[in-house]
This record gives C-alpha cells, sequence and structure tokens, in this order.
C-alpha cells in the first residue's frame, strides 16, 4: 500500500480529490477505501478503479451509472497500469454537472493523480 500520487480539480463548486496507490492485493484495496471515508466524512462519493493480479474492480459509489468508476478504469487500461487503484472523492458543491462533464471531471481528476 503506497500512495504515489494525488491531485485535485474543482469543477462547479465540487471539489475531486484524487489519489493514486501502488496496491499488491484486494484487501489493500478494501482497507484504503476505508481509511478515506474516515478520513472524508462529509464527501459525497468516493469512486474507484483498481487492477491488481488477476483481477479488476471498480464503483461510482452513487453516481450515475459508468460516470465514476469506468472512467478511472480505462486510465488505468490506456496506462497499462497493473497493481494500481485510483481513488476520486468528491464533495458536492450543489450543482449538478450531468453525465458529460460527471465523467469528464472524474476522468480528469483521475488524470491529476496519474501526472507523476
Amino acid at each position: 500500500m503506497n500512495l504515489i500520487n494525488s491531485g485535485q480539480i474543482e469543477i462547479k463548486k465540487s471539489k475531486f480529490i484524487s489519489y493514486c496507490y501502488e496496491i499488491k492485493s484486494q484487501d489493500e484495496v478494501k482497507i484504503i477505501l476505508d481509511n478515506l471515508k474516515k478520513e472524508h466524512k462529509k464527501a459525497r462519493h468516493i469512486a474507484y478503479a483498481y487492477k491488481v493480479l488477476n483481477t479488476a474492480g471498480k464503483s461510482d459509489d452513487k453516481e450515475p451509472t459508468g460516470s465514476a468508476g469506468m472512467p478511472l478504469y480505462n486510465l488505468l487500461e490506456k496506462n497499462n497500469l497493473n497493481n494500481t487503484l485510483l481513488v476520486v472523492v468528491r464533495y458536492f458543491g450543489g450543482t449538478k454537472l450531468g453525465f458529460g462533464p460527471l465523467t469528464r471531471a472524474y476522468s480528469n481528476a483521475g488524470i491529476e493523480a496519474l501526472k507523476k
């Protein structure tokens, strides 16, 4: 469990805080998510995608289906990343973004965490 990088973007007062972790097992995914839920108690959504060993997973965490987990998973695929967990914590700013802008927001937040 190793935090590689993090980033943050803001769109219409919603904050998207992204984290990229190096992981060795699915168990680490649960530990990291539990820790992030404790750290970000007021966050509305914690979406993620991961690839480890021969397993992959993703979650939109109550965002519209396909708007959060899938764009993050696509970033892992596009960058050939394995043993990686990409998480985006969203603090809702009061304005609904719509499916397209929301998907781009999660994607861009993920890109921020992959930059270094």
